[in-house]
């Protein structure tokens, strides 16, 4: 189980190793998704709170990257955090996410990305249910969700 200090060890030193990489063009890039998706995960946008299609879907599956396919969460793992955006315990795998320190906007936050892809997915915080502690506050449009 990941913790708030793993997290931020991954940030200051070095990241897990991916299974694999995914690097496209940018024209790849934008051909392959959607222009809100584009925004999201090649831009490091953010989508609108609460009017995101998985903020108030809990149905089971898994959350794969949007941009390669790499899966991410599981649905056991997300919770109801109020937050506007779809929130999670865990990831999938200890290298399923990469960290970054993020300071844009005058906030010091930590950024999750696709570590296959680099794509953006949100950011994790300090502030979720025990047992880890974490929460990984995600954008929809950068996940797509598998049934099991």
């Amino acid at each position: 189980m990941l913790r708030w200090i793993d997290v931020l060890k991954f940030a200051k030193y070095s990241n897990p190793e991916p299974p694999r990489r995914v690097e496209k063009t940018e024209a790849e890039w934008q051909a392959q998704l959607t222009s809100a998706q584009y925004r999201v995960l090649r831009e490091k946008g953010t989508e609108s709170p609460y009017r995101n299609a998985y903020c108030r879907s809990y149905e089971p599956g898994v959350y794969a990257c949007v941009g390669c396919g790499s899966l991410l969460f599981n649905a056991t793992e997300k919770y109801h955090a109020i937050s506007g955006w779809p929130s999670f315990t865990q990831p999938m795998a200890k290298n399923a996410i990469k960290y970054a320190f993020d300071d844009s906007y005058h906030m010091q936050r930590i950024e999750a990305l696709c570590n296959v892809c680099d794509g953006h997915l949100g950011h994790v915080f300090p502030d979720g249910p025990e047992p880890s502690g974490l929460r990984y506050c995600m954008n929809s449009e950068s996940m797509v969700r598998l049934d099991q």
